[in-house]
């Protein structure tokens, strides 16, 4: 899954990178106390080793004499896994000297080709006593006098010792990593949401544009921030001066067109009655046609712009207001979507909507029914991010059958020449949508007559 937000994405590897680095860390240092600790175990058993060799000779009789005193009453208990034990080597015959606590019993000698003899004659092997200890020999063989005669000298320390100290480290180790690796997030966690904060005031700037609150990227932003900053508010005053220059060339020509336009409807009146018809018909159409063709070049000026944003609800009011005044006796229903915004100037919206309400408004009966709602698109060519709002204008006229329907998208095309018009209105609808990257469609209504459906771009968080 993507993850949009460039605070969670900081986080989210800020936090993974410490989770390895205290995991890598916790094994490492366990690792490490585990080797010191056998290292020191091992040199215990070598230290006790030695001091058994040291209280152990040969005596009267010649059998093997001593009472090593090792201090640690493990010695001295039974079955504890700590135990000394010297055997002589050789021809002459004497008794073992053992620890109390290894009492009658015996530990197995390991074959000297599995476990040989280090440099200092000296080998550690590990083995399972007769009560199940896990214990660790440290053995050595000394010859104990000038006739040659020798013993084999072993100590075994119990290994649960090194687990249990393993263990007790361990568990405070990983209890003290974690409380740093918690409050490291939690410092790290601030400072990320600190040193971002600035890009987030630079959003709610874009927001507050986009809402139409400002007109500009307003504050104190840092330097890495403050270029972009500039550069958007640079981009934002030349989208403006190009959308003004568009309206006023617009403008200029409207006005520059109107006075012929007026003229030729002036001299049509003095002509024969057919004839002025024809005339006056074919003037309006050229008006029309300028109209939609000034429109088309001024919305191409302006319809990516960030300004370009208009309320719903108040401008379809309205709208709905003025038709139910001109049309008394038909019912005009508004139903819309809170808190809907077009990404549209206000006067696209109401020619597209208008145009659909005066269409419909002409062919209705008793009812015009308006829904706006938001929606998406299967085909969006922005994957989704835009928003896109929906109106649908509905009404219980006759409507139009599917092989009409294309024939009315035509421009100037007329189904109905009893009907006042220019046969435009349609084609205006669906060429400013078109624009706008919107689409626009004819069906059947369920109310039984005509259906038109817009789908418009609206303004959300996702586009500012």
């Amino acid at each position: 899954m993507r993850i949009r937000s460039l605070t969670a994405r900081v986080l989210l590897l800020a936090t993974l990178w410490s989770a390895l680095g205290l995991v890598t860390i916790a094994v490492a240092i366990s690792a490490l106390y585990r080797q010191g600790v056998e290292r020191g175990f091992n040199n215990l058993l070598r230290a006790q080793l030695y001091n058994v060799v040291n209280s152990v000779s040969i005596g009267d009789g010649d059998s093997l004499a001593g009472s090593p005193a090792l201090g640690d009453l493990r010695f001295s208990q039974p079955a504890t896994g700590w135990y000394w034990l010297v055997e002589p080597l050789g021809n002459y015959a004497t008794a073992p000297l053992a620890s109390a606590s290894l009492g009658v019993a015996n530990l197995a000698v390991p074959d000297v080709e599995v476990t040989p003899f280090d440099q200092n004659y000296e080998r550690f092997y590990e083995m399972a006593d007769e009560v199940g200890n896990q214990i660790r020999v440290a053995e050595t063989e000394v010859v104990l006098d000038d006739q040659g005669r020798a013993a084999r000298f072993r100590v075994s320390g119990n290994l649960q010792v090194i687990e249990d100290e393993i263990t007790f480290f361990t568990s405070r180790l990983y209890g003290a990593l974690a409380l740093v690796g918690i409050g490291g997030l939690i410092v790290n966690g601030l400072a990320i949401l600190y040193g971002l904060k600035p890009l987030d005031r630079a959003r709610r700037a874009l927001e507050r544009i986009r809402r139409g609150e400002a007109e500009r990227i307003e504050g104190d932003f840092p330097s890495e921030i403050l270029p972009l900053a500039n550069e958007i508010n640079a981009l934002i005053d030349s989208n403006r001066r190009i959308v003004e220059r568009a309206r006023m060339q617009v403008g200029n020509l409207a006005h520059s067109l109107k006075t012929p336009i007026a003229v030729m409807l002036n001299e049509a009146r003095t002509l024969d009655k057919s004839q002025e018809e024809v005339i006056a018909s074919q003037a309006e159409a050229m008006q029309a046609q300028v109209a939609s063709y000034l429109n088309r070049a001024r919305i191409a000026a302006q319809r990516d712009s960030v300004l370009a944003r208009t309320e719903a609800q108040p401008v379809l009011e309205r709208l709905a207001r003025v038709m139910r005044k001109l049309n008394a006796d038909i019912a005009f229903d508004l139903i819309v979507e809170p808190d809907l915004t077009f990404a549209m100037e206000q006067q696209d919206v109401e020619e597209v909507v208008g145009n659909l309400l005066e269409n419909a408004a002409r062919f209705a009966r008793t009812k015009v029914v308006t829904r706006v709602v938001m929606t998406t698109r299967e085909d969006d060519l922005t994957d989704g991010r835009r928003g896109w709002i929906e109106v649908v204008v509905e009404d219980d006229g006759p409507g139009l059958a599917p092989e009409q329907i294309g024939e009315a998208l035509k421009r100037g095309r007329r189904l109905d020449e009893s009907k006042p018009g220019t046969g435009l209105g349609l084609s205006i609808v669906k060429e400013i949508s078109g624009e706008y990257q919107g689409t626009f469609g004819l069906s059947r209504a369920g109310i039984g007559g005509l259906r038109a459906q817009l789908i418009l771009p609206a303004v959300t968080k996702d586009t500012a």
